[in-house]
């Protein structure tokens, strides 16, 4: 038996309704806060992705799926998807073409890493980007959107943490005082670690090894060697979480995993999730539009594990009850005109079922239990001769008889009455 590759997995009829929920919710909240979508390929050039993601991240260093195609062209399967949308934004002059550069995307991504609970090799991401707006009230607004965000899902037991990574300007500086901070204790720490403190000293804080933190939780904080400017950026993105009155903690250990990140960093954490507890993170990228091609503009997003939001949704998690309506044909005479009505049905935007086989009564009542029917109509030769149909609620038994000529508004209004609830 061929099974799916390690590190995918497949999103199984009775699971996908829980993702057609979140992508709904995603796209409301973008309606809402004016947010157009942009669909890219899941394949692009590495270069894309070795300048925008950084050549010293760990996503381009050890898990892009990278390859030499047919035409000897170096190309890379999308680790994330920011680099890709700038490269559009970019390409396709968007800023010139759209009113506001306010975009949102939904898709696949692919790193090699170690498949575990929540953390695949192909994953999917919800992702927020706006363009040319520097304003740190733009800051807090987006951060709000993302909480806004969880809290449609009825994700109630998250953690919303924040942080300034500064800019080029104070970056050097802090740098210089970590690895200071750090002198004879650097041996100490893991390869990847020493490899860090070379590459890109704030990437020490994203290590995982558990050896390693008590030496990492005593090191300057980046908040502490902020520029003016940064400074007072982090104190206007603050005053604007505070007017949302949004709980927050500045955690010094968020940097982001990512080379482009500047100044406000932020993650929305899951509570019970275990280790792999974040559900979205972001922050700024002034920088990264001119670094790929473009011309000097601001940046800002966030994006969110679909797999993780899942796991962190309550088993309802505010799905709609639609009515499921199994229509029962006793006898061949009734086939034709159960399809007919079926039909009928589903013209009026109803989910309807028929038995093709035509099995008896007590197995066709079985199989619309089965399904999780919410109505059963029966039609039989009596039904048929007086144009009526008997319309049983599976949840309590009841029954009565409806006119073939009304019942398709009376389902109508049955649902219409599960949809406002």
């Amino acid at each position: 038996m061929i099974q799916a590759i390690r590190g995918t997995h497949d999103i199984l009829p009775g699971e996908v309704e829980r993702w057609q929920r979140l992508e709904v919710v995603a796209r409301e909240v973008c309606r809402r806060y004016g947010y157009q979508e942009i669909r890219t390929p899941v394949i692009e050039q590495e270069e894309l992705f070795a300048k925008g993601t950084g050549e010293s991240t760990d996503i381009v260093q050890k898990e892009m799926y990278t390859f030499t195609d047919k035409g000897g062209e170096k190309v890379t399967l999308r680790p994330e998807v920011t680099p890709s949308i700038v490269r559009a934004f970019v390409e396709h002059t968007l800023d010139q073409k759209l009113p506001i550069s306010k975009l949102y995307s939904m898709g696949p991504m692919f790193r090699y890493e170690r498949p575990q609970k929540g953390r695949y090799r192909q994953f999917h991401q919800f992702d927020v980007e706006v363009f040319g707006i520097e304003a740190p009230s733009l800051d807090s607004e987006i951060i709000e959107m993302a909480a806004k965000f969880v809290a449609e899902l009825e994700i109630n037991d998250s953690e919303l943490i924040i942080n300034s990574v500064g800019c080029k300007n104070c970056r050097p500086a802090f740098s210089q005082a970590l690895l200071a901070a750090l002198d004879d204790k650097l041996p100490q720490l893991c390869a990847d670690c020493r490899r860090r403190a070379e590459t890109n000293p704030l990437r020490i804080f994203d290590c995982k090894v558990v050896a390693d933190q008590s030496i990492i939780d005593g090191l300057p904080h980046t908040v502490d060697h902020l520029c003016p400017s940064c400074r007072d950026h982090f104190n206007e993105v603050k005053r604007g979480l505070e007017a949302y009155a949004l709980d927050y903690q500045i955690s010094h250990r968020l940097v982001r995993g990512i080379d482009y990140y500047m100044r406000t960093t932020f993650e929305i954490l899951g509570k019970h999730l275990g280790a792999q507890d974040a559900l979205l993170g972001g922050g700024r990228y002034d920088g990264l539009v001119k670094h790929l091609g473009g011309s000097d503009y601001a940046g800002i997003g966030y994006a969110a594990g679909l797999e993780r939001l899942i796991m962190a949704m309550p088993e309802a998690s505010g799905l709609i009850n639609f009515p499921i309506v199994y229509v029962i044909a006793i006898g061949e005479v009734s086939s034709s005109p159960v399809q007919v009505l079926a039909r009928d049905l589903r013209n009026a935007g109803l989910s309807a079922f028929i038995d093709y086989k035509v099995r008896s009564l007590r197995s066709q009542m079985k199989h619309a239990d089965k399904i999780g029917a919410t109505h059963v109509l029966i039609v039989g030769s009596n039904e048929l001769e007086r144009r009526e149909v008997l319309l049983r609620n599976m949840a309590t038994g009841d029954q009565e008889i409806i006119t073939r000529d009304t019942i398709v508004d009376h389902l109508c209004k049955i649902e219409s009455t599960l949809v406002n609830k």
